[in-house]
């Protein structure tokens, strides 16, 4: 039964992955919006949904590692893993746009979570936590990026007005059809993480180690999925604007969340983490600045690292 599961999952993705780009697209098409806008907003936060459910009940259960690793561990996922492999798939093209505000506000956000966890250092403290103030600094932050998005939104209507006019009609299909799909991508999501995990307990793994790892890339899922589908339907602005919106979601509305409901106590082994993940956002901006794409050996290069990464946290643990 537990195979059955995970061979339904998967197919819950792909297909779910599959119909939710299409009517993304067609949606950013409809209203007259860039398609880069869509991959930042609806698909990033879309495909953020099971990081946003699992670290928001860990921290309500008090279990801040859990909520903390999975969002780190998620980042160093999208940015190295599935980058590196969607670009491996189809060389990505980067927006200017991107390049100079999307990916550094990653790194901005990756620094200011870093500043925030330091409070021995900074402020004396007994031990370093995130705090329900901290969590309200990085939900503010949330509030910054959503002005900004708003902001790209409306030039983009202003610089496509003449386009054709809104079909009432195809908005609410590709909606109902939108939601649909990203209902099964959860759900695939979820069917794979559950019977993966119990596969790799059944086979004597640590369970330390497939959180780190099978559960790490089963959270991930939804964002591997759609971005492949997305570089394979030539639709790079949702591939890569969904792995750079959902880093940012991730820190600072799904951290900010958490930390704001319960506060977290870091554990000093996850600064290395989080050291590592602005290694590879600063890896991604340089790769992203060469000819505005990632190249195949680019992405190669990203899928190595996180491999490295792997080895990293296996020998750690």
């Amino acid at each position: 039964m537990t195979y059955i599961l995970l061979l339904l999952g998967f197919v819950f993705l792909i297909k779910g992955a599959d119909y939710f780009v299409d009517a993304a697209s067609n949606v950013a098409k409809i209203l007259r919006i860039s398609p880069i806008v869509i991959g930042l907003t609806i698909v990033a936060f879309g495909t953020s949904s099971p990081e946003a459910a699992v670290s928001i009940k860990a921290a309500l259960n008090q279990n801040s590692g859990i909520s903390l690793g999975n969002v780190v561990g998620s980042n160093m996922i999208n940015m190295t893993f599935i980058l590196g492999i969607t670009a491996m798939i189809r060389p990505l093209t980067v927006a200017k746009e991107t390049i100079r505000k999307e990916i550094p506000f990653t790194l901005l956000s990756s620094i200011l979570l870093l500043v925030l966890m330091m409070d021995q250092r900074f402020q004396m403290n007994i031990k370093n936590q995130l705090t329900r103030g901290d969590g309200l600094v990085l939900l503010s932050f949330f509030i910054i990026f959503l002005y900004y998005i708003l902001e790209v939104a409306a030039n983009s209507l202003e610089k496509n007005e003449a386009e054709e006019d809104i079909q009432i009609g195809s908005m609410k299909k590709n909606i109902f059809i939108g939601l649909g799909g990203l209902g099964a991508i959860i759900l695939g999501g979820e069917f794979v993480v559950r019977s993966s995990t119990k596969i790799a307990i059944d086979l004597g793994l640590s369970e330390t180690l497939v959180g780190l790892t099978i559960a790490a890339i089963g959270t991930s899922l939804p964002e591997m999925i759609t971005s492949i589908t997305a570089a394979i339907k030539k639709q790079s602005d949702i591939a890569v604007g969904n792995i750079i919106g959902s880093n940012i979601f991730n820190i600072v509305f799904i951290l900010g969340a958490s930390s704001t409901v319960s506060t977290m106590a870091i554990d000093s082994t996850i600064f290395t983490d989080v050291i590592l993940m602005i290694v590879g956002t600063i890896l991604l901006f340089i790769f992203s600045k060469t000819q505005y794409e990632l190249s195949r050996k680019e992405g190669f290069v990203l899928f190595a690292s996180y491999i490295a990464y792997v080895v990293y946290i296996i020998i750690r643990n």
